[in-house]
């Protein structure tokens, strides 16, 4: 969503107005938006990877570990209640934590100005302007951009477009009669409109961009499904050897089979690759003619975690 969009209809614009006086931000400043944005998701991803995170997630594996280790251990095994009594306190402290690191996330997603932009982008959807993409931080979404989110944009009722009114027709000026030889006939001519500006190009979604979409939830399971062939056949061979069961040597035949599965999913794998490169220069495309003031279609959701992704 771009300042040139926001402007483009009246009601809009000083909706955003509005929004903007409460917020202190202009969000029809690109510039502006563009580094509050990194600023705010800077912040976000700093109480996300910050050091109480992280000892937050280590306390909390080392006490559920412990309360699974330790009464096994021999140094415990005659008192169980010392086995288990350090994962309690592991646990309360890895908890208080993680729930520090998840309140300040939630003070950093509710910001004011990043409420304001999510309103914006509300107000925009209403009044039939479309949001190209809406990234997964911004909303609280997980990093695979599924769920609702903890903060989404919100939703307004829709708003009719403006009725576009005709200008008034100006009445032509009256010639004069047997004009003066020293006025020539321009100067009793009205003045004609200038041309409206040539609306900026929305490039098409090639016939590669679409099928990337196709493939791009298709997939990802050869390499576990390989290696799980691999394993069986190894398994059964050996139990084939031990057991001096010939008919256990069929599993060998096994790996041939997830040798092909991988080649199968290396194919597919550069075939996406190749797609993907062409969704990116869609996308940019599409990035490039918002810009410029064109009003861009919303991405698909295969795009929009290319974006997140990318």
């Amino acid at each position: 969503m771009n300042g040139a969009a926001l402007s483009a209809d009246p009601r809009v614009a000083e909706a955003v107005r509005a929004i903007g006086t409460r917020h202190g931000v202009d969000y029809t400043d690109d510039a502006a938006v563009a580094a509050m944005l990194a600023e705010r998701r800077q912040a976000l991803q700093a109480t996300q990877r910050g050091p109480l995170a992280w000892w937050g997630a280590s306390t909390l594996t080392v006490g559920i570990v412990w309360a699974f280790i330790g009464p096994i251990l021999p140094a415990f095994a005659d008192d169980p209640v010392l086995a288990a009594a350090p994962a309690g306190p592991l646990l309360v402290v890895a908890v208080a934590a993680l729930t520090f690191v998840c309140v300040r996330w939630k003070r950093e997603l509710t910001h004011p100005v990043l409420a304001g932009y999510r309103e914006t982008l509300g107000v925009a959807r209403a009044h039939g302007i479309p949001v190209t993409h809406i990234p997964a931080w911004l909303e609280g979404r997980s990093s695979t951009g599924g769920g609702k989110g903890a903060a989404p944009v919100p939703t307004y009722p829709p708003v009719q477009p403006a009725a576009v009114q005709a200008p008034p027709a100006q009445a032509e000026p009256e010639r004069a009669i047997n004009p003066p030889d020293d006025e020539g006939p321009d100067k009793h001519t009205a003045a004609k409109p200038s041309a409206p500006a040539p609306a900026v190009p929305v490039p098409p979604k090639t016939s590669k961009v679409e099928d990337y979409e196709r493939m791009a939830d298709v997939g990802g399971w050869h390499d576990e499904t390989g290696w799980l062939l691999v394993f069986a056949g190894v398994i059964g061979a050996a139990w084939a050897y031990s057991e001096d069961s010939p008919i256990g040597f069929a599993a060998v035949f096994l790996v041939p089979v997830a040798v092909f599965v991988w080649l199968a999913g290396s194919r597919q794998g550069r075939e996406k690759n190749e797609l993907r490169e062409e969704a990116l220069k869609y996308v940019k495309a599409l990035e490039a003619a918002q810009e410029a003031g064109a009003r861009v279609p919303e991405l698909s959701p295969q795009l929009r975690a290319l974006v997140d992704t990318d």
